[in-house]
């Protein structure tokens, strides 16, 4: 295989194996009939091979010839290839060769010729692997060894594919640039006209691949490439578990809701359709809470991915990165073999298509705070999916889980900074009365250990600005509250503050928080001047300079636990 470079044996079943690697005298041939003498002997066996690959994270240090030996000899007699102490047991060899892995090839007819019994040997030698993982001091990678997992989770780019990235200046492989594509053409598609005509826009290039009666068998995919020979083609499968053909049909028939028709001078277009996205992710997050079954969060991840791909595409340029990071990592917190629960799936594609048809978003008055509003919740929807995980005992599905939380937390910073501080520097300058009265209204409508986080958090001053505003507008402070605290837990949230604050301000539509100084501020500026020196010293019309506001507060942080 071209991947692989200076293949040679590290281990035998006897120690005495032909190695063609280093032995010039040695062939293949020879390897393969000393390999095979127990089968020839036993007469035709349909499937006498048993091949594993055995590989290190990348991130671990390269392991010694020896090392793998040592290892390899494990792996057989956990597998039932060659037990400890048995001399009957199967010819087996080990290879290595290159990328810190080995691949164990065995034949299964053992010395007395009777057959291996390998019934449950994926455990056995899963079990083993972990141990030996805590020995040698390497990455636990239990769960990528699951089948569950490994039937779930995008594939992985090889060699080739890492070396060739890395020799163009890529930061990602071609196959991982694909997958990202066929993701967002997929996202929020009504059918597969749609899907297809959205690859064609980004110059993906496919093939529906058919069966002899003209059925469709499966998708074909590949990136344009000046290469002489030609475009390298990927099937769905290859790059992912959902991305086969029939799981992208199984999107289709589910459905999605057409969003309402663009009215001509609506300005407040992008802004409104992300206010409502995190009113469906707030209501996503909080079904995985409730109901926390597989299903459930097959349905949430497969939807969050897809708005996190429309909110990329028509999100400013200083947060398109981290969402899309956000995405990409969430992939890896997959269920696998569970059917989703169809009605979270429609609910989330019918965002996600409301989104890309609201078109892009700027990052600051009205849109900035919706987009604020909505990756605030998306972080903790994440967070209830890392969760789930770690309760489930999926330690890479949690981190990957975290991972996308803490790139959505970066994206949230980006349009939450402002809006914040100019909210937390009203609420400083609220009148006594006015905060003493929003203090009660979050006594009197939340619980008293949640009351107490709130006040007693950084973001309470622009809580208190934003209940000063909703009561001045007509609205009953502790009704928000009430609203606002009911549609998703606060536990997981390092702020609640803040995270009350965006909901509550979705939920009564204040409009985004600007500098410009409002009458109220005015006359509160005036006020403060008076009481410290007595006499006014800002000039009619123009706001008091604040002292520096504190960095926005994340919206929310979850202690890891292992």
């Amino acid at each position: 295989m071209n991947e692989h470079t200076d293949p040679h044996l590290v281990a035998s079943w006897d120690g005495f194996a032909p190695d063609p690697g280093r032995d010039p005298e040695a062939t293949l041939t020879q390897l393969r009939d000393v390999l095979d003498l127990h089968v020839v002997r036993y007469g035709p066996v349909k499937k006498h091979v048993y091949h594993r690959m055995v590989r290190a994270d990348p991130s671990d240090r390269n392991l010694s010839d020896e090392e793998w030996g040592a290892i390899a000899h494990r792996v057989v007699a956990a597998a039932g290839i060659a037990p400890d102490g048995d001399p009957d047991g199967c010819r087996w060899i080990a290879v290595h060769h290159g990328d810190n892995h080995i691949h164990i090839l065995a034949t299964t007819v053992r010395a007395d010729l009777t057959q291996a019994r390998l019934r449950g040997d994926q455990y056995r030698v899963e079990e083993e692997l972990t141990a030996v993982e805590r020995e040698y001091g390497l990455k636990d990678l239990s769960d990528t060894r699951t089948l569950e997992y490994r039937a779930a989770i995008p594939k992985r780019a090889k060699g080739p594919e890492l070396r060739k990235a890395e020799r163009l200046g890529q930061e990602e492989t071609g196959r991982g640039r694909l997958r990202t594509g066929v993701r967002r053409a997929l996202a929020g598609a009504a059918d597969e006209e749609e899907f297809l005509t959205r690859l064609t826009m980004q110059g993906i290039q496919f093939e529906v691949r058919r069966l002899p009666s003209g059925d469709a068998k499966g998708y074909k995919f590949a990136l344009p490439t000046g290469d002489p020979g030609g475009p390298v083609w990927f099937s769905g499968s290859q790059l992912a578990a959902d991305l086969t053909l029939p799981k992208i049909h199984e999107r289709f028939a589910i459905g999605v809701d057409e969003p309402a028709p663009v009215l001509p001078g609506d300005q407040e277009r992008t802004a409104t359709v992300r206010y409502r996205a995190s009113t469906t992710t707030d209501r996503a997050a909080a079904t995985v809470d409730d109901h926390p079954r597989a299903g459930q969060v097959t349905a949430v991840v497969s939807g969050a991915i897809e708005v996190l791909d429309a909110l990329s595409l028509t999100s400013p340029v200083l947060s398109r990165k981290e969402i899309n990071q956000a995405a990409r990592a969430l992939e890896f917190t997959a269920v696998a073999r569970t059917r989703a629960a169809r009605a979270e799936v429609r609910a989330m594609r019918s965002a996600a298509r409301e989104l890309l048809c609201g078109g892009p978003a700027g990052g600051s008055g009205d849109e900035g705070t919706a987009a604020a509003t909505v990756l605030a919740g998306l972080v903790l929807l994440a967070i209830v999916v890392a969760k789930w995980h770690a309760a489930q005992g999926h330690q890479r599905q949690a981190e990957a889980a975290h991972a996308a939380a803490t790139h959505l937390r970066a994206a949230y910073g980006r349009h939450a900074g402002r809006p914040i501080a100019l909210l937390d520097t009203r609420g400083r300058g609220l009148p006594e009365p006015v905060r003493d009265r929003q203090e009660t209204a979050v006594r009197q409508a939340l619980p008293p250990d949640q009351a107490v986080r709130v006040l007693a958090g950084d973001g309470w001053a622009a809580l208190a600005a934003t209940l000063a505003e909703a009561e001045q507008a007509g609205h009953d402070p502790r009704a928000l509250l009430t609203q606002a605290a009911g549609q998703r837990e606060l536990a997981s949230a390092d702020s609640p503050a803040a995270v009350l604050t965006w909901r509550i301000r979705r939920n009564s539509r204040l409009p985004a928080p600007v500098s410009k100084a409002t009458a109220e501020d005015r006359r509160t500026s005036a006020a403060r001047s008076r009481s410290a020196t007595g006499r006014t010293t800002t000039p009619a019309g123009t706001a008091a300079q604040p002292p520096r506001p504190p960095a926005p507060p994340a919206p929310d942080t979850v202690r890891r636990t292992r």
